[in-house]
């Protein structure tokens, strides 16, 4: 059911999405065209009452009506609703192809460390990956009309092999009242657990592995389950279906074409197809037509799930990767480039225009003047070039084709490298300054010499420069 084009759009030549206008199946034209047909039928009707069927009272009485309609339908947001409607809706379908149980990981971990050939060993392989897709098909019926129509009853799933009868009696004696599609993950791991006892399953690494994978499969199988109960609110579906469809019923009446002699502006030329108004029909109703395609991609409509499809393979995929490939192995050999430190793989005619150099880097093909090359060892001069990167103009020949003068900074202004201050006291203040700031209060309350050198007194101890008593302490440090 689902329409696959990846193909056609290979290549974006000329024509290629034309074709795929043309094609029917899970087209927008069949699920469009009944609406489009009844839209035109009830125009052509009510143009029809308009000029053949109405005195001139009624006429103009109907073209008040008509601009009306045509003037205050706009204000129904309806791209606004249908494009949070249909995003949330798609992000939705993709999620829910997000969570299709696939067993093949689980298929490669069982015929890996379920070891033995033995008929009991085969036995648990097979049961195991069977109790795997006896879940998933059970899910399948729960959320799937079409696979429910495959598998009406649980009669038939005993039947198509899926599971024995004894199964089918444990799975009904048990008393629950909910969905069972997880009673077969349960009989997995009491499997499993059997198999490891038995020796079947080395160590209990590999145990872990298996359930765990195990685990993510129930887990996909729930999530589908919990999409099937917890719809997209019923409000916000009526709400972008009416707002669809009130604004068509507004349009039927709104976009009449009207006497072009009673000078109405808008309406100078009469016409009987209302082109536009159609295209606007194709595209909002058809925006609404891909929301209701996707709200539920496990139904019956051409671009659904193929769930039927998904039951096959996924049975036919595991049991042979446990079974028929178990301890299979082709003669290991010598690969053609045994001896080639570069293998490269032939290309045929019709390939070898793809074939494209090894891409090393962008910044690779920089061409440096030699001149430019040599690194920089004179001090001087790096900081020569230094004084001339920063004296240089920030918007050089822009600037003065705009008229903005760029500020010369002095040398002084420039923010040096902090530092530490050796032996500086612990206190809340950062112990990170400038170079020529004063490492104690004291000295930065002495004063500036004339040649711009603190003076600092012979107390070295911060505490005598705030005190007017002398203490001990600050006369000892005197001395």
């Amino acid at each position: 059911m689902t329409v696959t084009y990846s193909r056609r759009v290979a290549d974006a030549g000329l024509g290629t999405f034309f074709h795929l206008l043309l094609r029917w199946k899970g087209s927008i034209y069949k699920l469009l065209y009944r609406e489009l047909i009844i839209f035109t039928l009830l125009y052509y009707f009510l143009s029809i009452v308009y000029r053949y069927m109405l005195n001139s009272d009624q006429r103009r009485l109907f073209e008040r009506l008509s601009i009306y309609c045509d003037r205050y339908a706009e204000l129904i947001p309806v791209s606004f609703v249908l494009g949070f409607y249909v995003t949330l809706v798609v992000s939705r379908w993709w999620g829910q192809f997000e969570n299709i149980p696939w067993p093949d990981r689980l298929a490669a971990l069982v015929g890996g460390h379920v070891r033995g050939s033995d008929e009991a060993s085969r036995l648990t392989r097979r049961a195991l990956m069977r109790y795997v897709n006896l879940s998933g098909v059970l899910i399948y019926r729960s959320v799937s009309t079409a696979v429910y129509k495959r598998f009406p009853t649980m009669e038939h799933l005993v039947q198509a092999g899926l599971m024995t009868s004894e199964e089918l009696r444990h799975l009904e004696e048990l008393p629950s009242p909910h969905n069972k599609f997880w009673v077969p993950c349960m009989w997995f791991v009491n499997l499993a657990l059997r198999a490891r006892t038995e020796g079947r399953i080395n160590n209990d690494v590999a145990l872990t592995a298996i359930l765990t994978e195990l685990n993510s499969l129930r887990a996909k199988c729930m999530k589908l389950y919990g999409y099937d109960w917890i719809s997209l609110p019923l409000v916000y579906t009526q709400v972008a279906t009416v707002a669809v469809y009130s604004f068509f019923l507004a349009c039927l009446i709104g976009r009449q074409f009207l006497d072009p002699t009673q000078g109405y502006p808008g309406h100078d030329v009469d016409f009987y197809l209302p082109v536009f108004t159609l295209l606007q029909f194709f595209f909002y109703v058809g925006w609404l037509k891909v929301a209701e395609q996707l709200i539920n991609p496990f139904g019956e409509d051409d671009d659904d799930f193929e769930t039927n499809w998904l039951v096959d393979r996924n049975l036919q995929v595991s049991l042979l990767s446990v079974d028929e490939m178990y301890d299979s192995l082709p003669l290991v050999e010598k690969d053609v480039y045994w001896n080639d430190s570069e293998p490269q793989p032939p290309y045929t005619t019709a390939s070898a225009e793809h074939r494209k150099p090894s891409f090393m880097g962008s910044a690779l093909d920089i061409s440096v003047p030699k001149e430019e090359m040599e690194f920089q060892s004179n001090l001087e001069q790096i900081k020569e070039n230094e004084e001339a990167n920063y004296s240089t103009p920030l918007l050089g020949g822009l600037g003065r084709l705009l008229g903005v003068q760029s500020p010369n900074f002095p040398r002084s202004s420039r923010v040096s490298l902090l530092r530490r201050r050796p032996g500086a006291p612990l206190s809340r203040f950062p112990l990170y300054l400038h170079p020529e700031a004063p490492s104690t209060p004291s000295q930065a309350r002495q004063p500036l010499n004339q040649t711009g050198v603190l003076q600092l007194s012979t107390n070295t101890n911060p505490l005598c420069a705030t005190t007017t008593v002398p203490t001990p302490t600050c006369k000892e440090n005197s001395k």
